[in-house]
Formats: structure tokens, sequence, C-alpha cells
């Protein structure tokens, strides 16, 4: 029988004693070092200065709602020289609350998406800030440049085969400044193909809850994002293959599931999608080939499905929705149900119960197309009780196909 190496970290009596990142990442840096392993996260909060850096082959396992990994308060200081591309180092205003070992991230007005530096300092000296890896862009003090104790609370790059599995993030997101889903999350992968995420609760970050990108063959299920500034679930730039199942994502900033670009032949299935400041789900830029089952997308700001505006070849084409819930979104004076924009084209809707439980009605209109939209298939689908119209179309009626 092959036997797995397992080591323990906890406030007391287990392998790695302690109660902040670096006890964390000495023992996900020791099992590694053995080739594969388990390593199990006992009860309290852990004070996270930096994220969790996984390793290829490790799966970490915490007690639930009982292990809390909890982003520390963030610092902010202006660079006072320009940070330049693959520079190693970066000079601030005031260096006071970084230390070697902190996470950090390095922006200014221009930068966003992949263009962020998301790093650690390895050495102070003075305010020259010395980094782990070089800049990835050039950052202007006269566009606002700045470095702040930022990072995902739990990354993964470059890793295979992983799992994180029922561990609760705090993201202290009133402490800290925003953090784009491109280069950090609560839990943030890139190029972390094979990952399981399971049984994990997101909270309170300042930026998305659960990012991971150009990462194929991920799956995500049982877990919670809620409250976070931005997306809750975030598949993204390329990422083939996702499973995203039995996730709740409520009350974030934008949108509960947000596919980013390139997001193909991915299964949305049993998902809740409440609450969210604009969208349940948001699909977009060849975000093709995906198919979403019994989700129910509710209460949402303005549309419980949207469709984003993308020119034909870009956009979100052949997406299959069965049997989801798409109740109670928008108001009854904007927003509604789905909304297709840009040109998009070939989606099918079956089974679903597209309407609104509240009287008066809350939801607005039930289907909703723009002007470019068309071949949208719909079979056997319970479209009532919609404020407006079950079927909307700038596009013509024809947009609509009724199949049996």
């Amino acid at each position: 029988m092959r036997i797995v190496p397992q080591v323990t970290v906890g406030h007391a009596g287990a392998d790695i004693v302690g109660a902040d990142h670096r006890a964390l990442q000495a023992a996900v840096d020791y099992v590694a070092g053995l080739g594969q392993g388990v390593v199990q996260v006992g009860p309290g909060v852990y004070a996270m200065g930096d994220s969790l850096h996984l390793r290829s082959g490790v799966r970490v396992v915490g007690a639930g709602a009982d292990t809390v990994l909890r982003a520390d308060d963030g610092v902010t200081s202006p660079l006072v020289l320009d940070g330049d591309y693959g520079e190693e180092q970066v000079t601030v205003a005031d260096a006071a609350g970084f230390y070697p070992g902190c996470g950090i991230t390095v922006a200014d007005e221009r930068s966003g998406g992949f263009h962020v530096t998301v790093t650690r300092v390895v050495a102070v000296e003075g305010n020259v800030l010395h980094l782990a890896q070089p800049l990835l862009a050039d950052y202007m003090v006269a566009q606002g440049a700045v470095a702040q104790r930022g990072f995902p609370v739990v990354s993964g790059y470059h890793v295979r085969d992983i799992a994180i599995e029922n561990l609760t993030i705090d993201g202290n997101r009133d402490a800290n400044a925003p953090l784009t889903g491109c280069r950090g999350a609560g839990i943030f992968l890139y190029r972390g193909h094979g990952t399981r995420i399971s049984g994990c609760a997101v909270r309170r970050f300042n930026g998305d809850g659960i990012s991971f990108q150009q990462s194929d063959d991920v799956v995500v299920e049982d877990c919670l994002c809620a409250e976070n500034a931005q997306l809750g679930l975030h598949p993204g730039s390329g990422s083939q293959r996702p499973t995203i199942r039995r996730c709740t994502s409520r009350d974030n900033g934008q949108i509960g599931l947000f596919l980013c670009w390139r997001v193909r032949h991915g299964t949305f299935d049993d998902n809740v999608l409440e609450g969210n400041g604009f969208a349940g789900i948001s699909i977009g830029h060849k975000d093709t080939d995906n198919v979403f089952r019994r989700n129910r997308s509710a209460g949402n700001r303005m549309w419980g499905v949207y469709f984003r505006d993308e020119s034909e070849p870009m956009a979100g084409h052949r997406n299959v929705f069965i049997g989801n819930t798409i109740v109670d979104n928008g108001t009854p004076d904007e927003g509604g149900g789905v909304r297709v924009d840009g040109e998009t084209h070939d989606l099918e809707f079956e089974h679903n119960e597209i309407g609104s439980a509240a009287r008066p009605s809350r939801q607005r209109v039930g289907l909703s197309a723009g002007p470019g939209a068309r071949r949208i298939t719909l079979r056997r689908n319970r479209i009532e009780g919609n404020g407006v119209a079950a079927l909307e179309s700038e596009a013509g009626e024809d947009v609509w196909l009724h199949a049996q």
C-alpha cells in the first residue's frame, strides 16, 4: 500500500505550530519537496501577510468554518521613482509596514488586468523594496504608481494536480486596496491545471472570490463566494473545460458567475447566484459551447443572465441553458431575466423557469434580445409573471426559434 505523506499545521499540537502564512507555507513546501502529500490545517484564525503559495501535487485541507485564513490589513505607499518593466525593486515614499516576506502589489492608474504585478518583498533597504520577481509593466509616478501590501490569500501559479478543501478565506475587504481578478482573488490560480477547489468559503475580498486564469480542467464544487467587491466566481482567460457545481455566489459587488474570455466547453450545474450587484451570470468574449443546468439566478440587480456586447467573431455563441430558475432579477423598470447583447447567436433555452414570484412582478421581462442577436431556440420553458413581456426583441421576432 502506498503511503501519502501528511503534515499537520495548527496553533498547538501539530507537526508545524504557528498561526500565520509562514507556518502554512512551510508545510506546503515540505510536502511538495516529497513529491506529493496532504497539508492538514487545524482550526483557528491564520494571519496572512502573504499568499499561501500552492505547489504541484499538494492537497491542502482545513476544517471548514473553523479554519480561517484572514488577510492582514493592507498598507499603501506611492512610488517616488518610476517602476520600470523588468526591474526587481521599487522605491516608495514610506516603507513602514512592508517587511521581508510580505505580499505586495504594484500598479498605477493605467495598469489593469494582467499588467498589475503581484509578488513579495525579499528585502527592505531604506525606502527601497526588493522584490521576488521582476515588474510586469512600467509603473509611472506621473500616473499615480503605488505599492500596496495586498495579494491573493491563496494562490497557485504554474501548478498541476492540487486540491484546496474546506478552507474559509476572510479577505478583510475594508482594510485592503482593490486587486484585479486577473491577478488576484480570495483564491487565485494562474495556469493551475487540474485543480480541485471544494467546500471553501471566500468572503469579503476586495476583488473577486475565486478566480482562475488560463487554467484548464478546474473543478470548483460546494463553495461559497459572498460579499466580495467585484465578482464571485471568475473562470477566465482561456480556461478550458471548467466545472463549477453546487456553489453559492451571493451579494458580490458585480456578478455572481463571470465567464471572462475564451471560456469554452464548461459545465455549470446546480449553482445559486443571488443578490449580486449587476448580474447572476455574465457571458461574453469567445465564451462558447458551455452548458448551464439547474442553476438558480435570482434577485440580481440588473439581469439574471447577461450576454455581453461582442462582435460576431467574438461573441458567446452556442451556450445551452437547461432546467434553470431565473427569477426576480432587475426592477420593474429595468433589467430582467435574460439579456442577449452583441451579435450573439445559436443559444438554446430548454425547460427553464423565467419569471417573477413576487407580486407585483419584480422582473420586467423574461428574455430580451438586442439588435444583433439571432437564432435563440426556446423549448418547453415556463416564462410567466414578467411585468412587461415574456419576450422582447430589438432584432425582430424571428430571432426566437420555438421548438417542441
